[in-house]
């Protein structure tokens, strides 16, 4: 049952409604594991990756709140719940305690690689049925690209 209606078809809202789904338990995590890492981070260049790290989050969080709207609008309750992101996400749990800048550095390429793939897969899979979440989720992997172009070349030796 939905009290929100669509003008998507059922296979349609369907498709939609998991990749917007997958996007936001995506998003949740990553928020959290990036401000897990914020916390914890050590080393000479604490502070411009501590400053990158809220830039990460501040991106998942505000497009998080964006995914679940969409998803509400098309008729699709979203589920950001503590409990689902736990079960749900496929990203890699970040290890507890202190952490050095350089490890923290290529986490964060890790992760962000992993969180644009599936993105990448959600934007192919609403190409068809939603062009609107379609946009919304091109629009974000653009942003967590500009992210993981920003830690690599935090990381480069050259």
């Amino acid at each position: 049952m939905t009290v929100v209606t669509s003008t998507l078809s059922d296979e349609a809202r369907k498709i939609t409604g998991d990749a917007l789904q997958g996007a936001l338990v995506d998003l949740v995590d990553l928020s959290l594991v990036a401000k897990q890492v914020h916390w914890n981070i050590v080393g000479p260049r604490f502070r411009s990756v501590h400053l990158q790290l809220d830039e990460v989050v501040t991106t998942a969080r505000t497009y998080a709140d964006t995914v679940a709207e969409r998803a509400s609008a098309i008729g699709v309750s979203p589920d950001g719940r503590a409990e689902t992101v736990a079960k749900s996400s496929a990203l890699e749990t970040v290890r507890d305690g202190w952490i050095n800048d350089k490890d923290v550095v290529d986490y964060m390429i890790k992760v962000l690689s992993a969180v644009i793939a599936k993105m990448r897969d959600r934007i192919q899979a609403t190409d068809g049925p939603d062009l609107v979440s379609q946009d919304i989720l091109i629009g974000l992997t653009a942003d967590l690209e500009k992210h993981h172009w920003m830690f690599q070349a935090e990381n480069s030796t050259v």
